[in-house]
């Protein structure tokens, strides 16, 4: 007995010892052609070494994958490309799950994947998939920032199912990745398999979850060799047709036209140009009534400012929608003066990145962009005459980032962000410097950044932001705490965003997870989390919390999640009153929240999350809740209806403001209201799969929210309401919107697609409020209200190697 427990200890030692080192995998070079067409059939696919005894990453990490399930992976390279062979063995092949979806969505699908390090520094990995549906997925992955699915790279991939699995052949050509000139590479790759029936994870060189980090657990690729990769050139003209429609304006067509240029400069660099922009195909915001005291952040959905823009991510000072954003002046105007024109937008005259990284870790990322002067007509009522005034100068918008890297975990980071506008107008400067700091075990982790903001406008004004954080980032049982300082007169805002500033504070998290299932349960994890925050120059608290959150998934791969959030002290808001050391005092509250989703493997599944608040002040409370059904007819056709709901009781916020005389001296009197605010919204996606390179997408949202004021309030300087009968214009807010997209998309070719899209669109803003739900849908949909747009766009990939090819042929 003494024998059998000795050797099953030792037997457990070697098991983890073999699991916690670095495998290594020969990359076989190749004369002969593959054709990718997912068969392995190939020559070049003999006697090369295989990638096999893949280890499981989730739910139950570190479990070797059965036999009947394995997967081996071959790798063999040109001076073009390096080459994945995968076959994923399954004993049941009939159950595996193969929903077609859009790229870098795999909907219900089995995976497969291969991440490659090019510099084997454990910081950043390439992430290549293909599903079983034969779809693909890129990303750029880092432990900071997780993966960012914005990068498209061109490549080359086919999946096909066999008897007793399904396999992929990949061609990922050396345009796609990053790596140092030396004449022999080492990567750091890795290999990963999902079988989404089961919901299990593996990869091929084992990822302990113990460890706060996945991509220093890559394992290495050997064997590549003075390859001489061809020249980085890509051109990607496109051509766009745009077919306009609206009340009270005749249609008209727009053809646009442009180019979009990648050229590697190194192995290692690439700059990317865009030439005559075109952005009308991309998705519609969605917009909200905003009651609040700062403007509404929207995400960026323009390809050039979501591609590979890690780099620019750092220090958290770059908010790529200021460029081409709403102008930054106001037009001023003159008794009897009307705004008859004012541009939504700046038009971006063109833009380049230039992004990279060197042997020695240091990345380099410059982006520059240029907006065109833009002009506001204002038209006197009397006289009936117009004039033009500038609202936004030309203007040039510039990033710098340099990061170094360091010990495979760490990194110190640059930044900096300036804007120069034309002329008399206001120029910015943001300069930043940010580090993340681990152990060389990753079990902790030092992080924080300091930046400065420079304002060069008719009164100038610097401030400073800095942040540091400890954090225990491994095991079962981890937490972190910080601090921040901001000053009043922090401003990134012309190439960032930031709302709150001059204040402190501090804050912690501590959290325990399981790390492998238990009967009940695939993934259990609480956490608990406490926040301070304290104006400079007061003292008084602005913000406090202690919340708790627990998210689980059960055995059947339901997902569950509940927590609260209170604060127990009340809080001193100095932004509501939009008023400078002005505040408005906010009760205590404490807020619920539940969160249920089904199994996505069925074809009908369900979220659901209500949410519950209740305030220290009689009949102050929100209650909302969002449902969305979802059901998958096929692998093809997928539809999925998302209603939510809102209603806030008696919230208290701002209306107005004016100066009132009170014994000579000019007062700031602000007005506040009592209001109920009612929030309803229903979207509707669909997506219909012709194959894996031509879909049909739907997208509706429609959208309305109105705050009725009961009582109108006065705001006293200690903080409190009043009530302040004698103001008596209406501020009730009514808004709503509706917009339908229904598009057409056809990947062709590597890199190149064909997009047809129809869009109609309407919004409007009241102050009377309709509360008939049916009128404010119906209002909008009709001819006199509908915005309407038909578009049509071709982008076609051209590599600059094969048109060279093709005229020395023909020569």
């Amino acid at each position: 007995m003494k024998k059998i427990i000795f050797f099953g200890f030792l037997l457990s030692v070697l098991s983890s010892y073999g699991q916690n080192q670095k495998k290594s995998i020969q990359a076989q070079l190749t004369p002969l052609a593959i054709t990718i067409d997912g068969k392995l059939d190939e020559t070049a696919w003999e006697n090369v070494p295989i990638a096999t005894d893949f280890i499981m990453l989730e739910p139950d990490n570190g479990k070797a994958i059965p036999h009947e399930k394995r997967t081996e992976v071959k790798v063999v390279y040109n001076n073009d490309a390096i080459y994945i062979g995968a076959m994923m063995y399954d004993n049941e092949p009939s159950k595996i799950l193969k929903e077609i979806s859009q790229r870098d969505n795999f909907g219900t699908a089995d995976l497969f994947g291969v991440f490659i390090n090019g510099f084997n520094d454990g910081q950043q990995d390439f992430m290549f998939y293909v599903s079983a549906a034969d779809v693909q997925g890129d990303c750029i992955m880092t432990d900071a920032n997780g993966e960012d699915y914005s990068w498209d790279a061109v490549w080359i991939s086919k999946a096909s199912l066999a008897e007793n699995g399904w396999i992929v052949e990949m061609k990922i050509p050396y345009s796609a990745l990053r790596f140092s000139a030396e004449n022999k590479q080492t990567w750091g790759i890795n290999f990963f398999r999902e079988i989404k029936r089961e919901r299990f994870k593996y990869t091929w060189n084992f990822v302990d979850r113990k460890i706060g980090t996945f991509t220093q657990q890559a394992g290495t690729l050997e064997g590549i060799e003075n390859i001489k990769p061809p020249t980085r050139l890509f051109f990607m003209p496109y051509a766009s047709y745009y077919l306009n429609a609206s009340d009270g304006q005749k249609t008209y067509g727009t053809v646009k036209g442009g180019m979009d240029i990648k050229y590697g400069i190194t192995d290692a660099f690439t700059i990317d140009a865009i030439l005559v922009p075109d952005f009308g195909q991309t998705k519609y915001d969605d917009q909200i009534l905003n009651l609040g005291p700062f403007e509404q952040q929207f995400n960026e959905n323009r390809a050039f400012f979501t591609e590979g823009t890690d780099l620019f991510s750092k220090g958290n000072i770059f908010y790529s929608r200021r460029i081409g954003g709403a102008p930054s002046v106001d037009p001023s105007l003159n008794e009897n003066e009307e705004i008859t024109e004012l541009p939504a937008a700046v038009n971006l005259v063109n833009a380049l990145k230039l992004s990279g990284r060197t042997k020695d870790g240091l990345g380099i990322g410059i982006l520059n962009a240029v907006t065109e002067k833009t002009f506001a007509t204002i038209k006197d009522t009397i006289s009936g005459e117009t004039r033009r005034t500038v609202v936004e100068p030309l203007t040039n918008y510039n990033v710098l980032v340099l990061d170094q890297r360091f010990r495979k975990n760490s990194s110190v980071t640059f930044i900096n962000t300036n804007v120069t506008r034309n002329g008399h107008f206001r120029d910015a400067n943001v300069t930043g410097l940010a580090w993340d700091l681990n152990t060389k075990a990753n079990t902790y982790s030092l992080f924080g950044n300091v930046k400065y903001s420079s304002i060069n406008d008719s009164k100038d004004k610097n401030g400073v932001f800095s942040t540091v954080s400890f954090a225990e980032t491994s095991g079962n049982y981890r937490y972190s705490v910080g601090t921040d300082f901001v000053s009043k007169d922090f401003d990134p805002n012309d190439l960032g965003i930031n709302f709150y500033t001059n204040y402190y504070n501090i804050y912690g998290n501590a959290n325990y997870r399981i790390l492998n299932p238990t009967k009940c349960f695939n993934s259990f994890r609480i956490d608990y989390e406490m926040y301070a925050e304290f104006n400079n120059e007061s003292g008084k608290v602005q913000d406090n919390k202690i919340a708790a959150e627990v998210n689980l998934s059960t055995v059947r791969n339901n997902y569950y999640g509940a927590g609260f959030t209170a604060s127990l002290l009340e809080s001193h808001d100095y932004y509501e009153p939009r008023a400078a050391n002005r505040y408005v005092i906010i009760p205590r509250k404490i807020d619920f929240w539940g969160s249920i989703s089904t199994n996505y493997n069925h074809k009908f599944a369900l979220d659901l999350n209500p949410s519950l608040s209740i305030a220290d002040e009689r009949g102050r409370a929100a209650y909302g809740v969002d449902i969305g059904p979802r059901y998958r007819f096929s692998d093809k056709l997928l539809l999925t209806y998302t209603f939510s709901f809102l209603k806030r009781n008696n919230n208290k916020g701002f209306i107005d403001s004016f100066d009132d005389d009170d014994n000579e001296n000019t007062v700031e009197t602000i007005v506040f209201a009592n209001r109920d605010v009612i929030t309803y919204a229903n979207t509707i996606s669909g997506k219909y799969a012709i194959n894996s390179a031509m879909t049909l997408n739907l997208a509706i949202r429609q959208y309305w929210s109105s705050a009725e004021n009961k009582d109108i309030l006065k705001l006293d300087s200690d903080g409190t309401l009043d009530p302040y009968p004698q103001y008596t214009e209406n501020k009730n807010s009514s808004f709503y919107s509706w917009n339908a997209d229904l598009s057409y998309s056809w990947w062709f070719a590597p890199g190149s697609q064909l997009s047809a899209l129809y869009r109609n669109n309407a919004s409007n803003f009241e102050r009377i409020i309709h509360k008939d739900f049916k009128h404010n849908v119906t209002e909008l949909l009709n001819n006199d209200a509908l915005n309407h747009i038909f578009s049509i766009s071709v982008k076609y990939f051209i590599d600059y190697n094969a048109v060279k090819n093709k005229v020395r042929k023909r020569a």
